[in-house]
């Protein structure tokens, strides 16, 4: 398994340095919550989010792409249309931090070697796992139980990018992450003693969306699109 591990790397390296565009930057914007508590606004940022993310750019259409992100998140019901939640008054603050991998892929050729200003559309997903804490609602107070989950999703985002100031590529981005956890909101909570405290439907699980804006920078050498022999 180590030389394993040691070979995928320099294959890697190896792509990287010689065959491929790399990009690396920061993610900046904000993050709203859909689930259980709150509000069910598809696009309605009301915390803050940092991240870090990097891209591997495979041709003009396609880049595998990683990140980082951490975002304080938040929902209260009295921002949300549901008069039940509006006098039920519940409301949450967790910390989240997601790794997401997958893939992206524009609507028009992105190729950075031109010399020429461009701008696409694009569309990304792929996978992400989001750590978060768990707690529960004891008479209508966020109720911490000194454990963390991670929870697995689908990221599923739609942006636009132009690389405007030479090697420096800005994008706006909407990204929703539809997860397999129905517990970040702590209305499912992860004790079994703490059952009997679960409100809302079960049945549907959690979303969080993250808005904003990408700064990155791009360095190596020119890749080779054209297939070989």
């Amino acid at each position: 398994m180590r030389y394993l591990i040691i070979l995928t790397f320099s294959i890697l390296s190896f792509q990287l340095s010689h065959s491929q565009i790399n990009e690396i930057g920061v993610f900046a914007g904000g993050s709203n919550f859909i689930g259980d508590v709150g509000a069910t606004n598809y696009i309605s940022p009301n915390s803050p989010t940092l991240g870090l993310i990097y891209k591997w750019n495979a041709s003009p259409r396609h880049s595998w792409r990683a990140s980082l992100i951490y975002s304080d998140l938040k929902a209260d019901d009295i921002d949300s249309d549901d008069p039940r939640r509006i006098q039920r008054g519940y409301k949450f603050d967790s910390n989240l931090l997601e790794i997401s991998a997958g893939i992206e892929f524009t609507f028009f050729d992105f190729n950075l070697h031109t010399g020429e200003k461009i701008a696409t559309p694009y569309i990304y997903s792929g996978i992400s796992v989001a750590k978060h804490d768990n707690y529960y609602f004891l008479n209508g107070v966020q109720t911490l139980e000194n454990s963390s989950s991670w929870a697995f999703g689908i990221p599923m985002a739609l942006g636009a990018k132009a690389n405007l100031f030479g090697n420096i590529i800005v994008a706006i981005e909407v990204g929703a992450r539809y997860t397999f956890s129905d517990g970040i909101d702590g209305s499912l909570p992860e004790n079994q003693a703490n059952q009997q405290y679960r409100f809302g439907n079960i049945n549907n699980n959690d979303w969080y969306v993250f808005s904003g804006v990408t700064l990155t920078y791009t360095f190596g050498l020119n890749p080779c699109y054209c297939p070989t022999d």
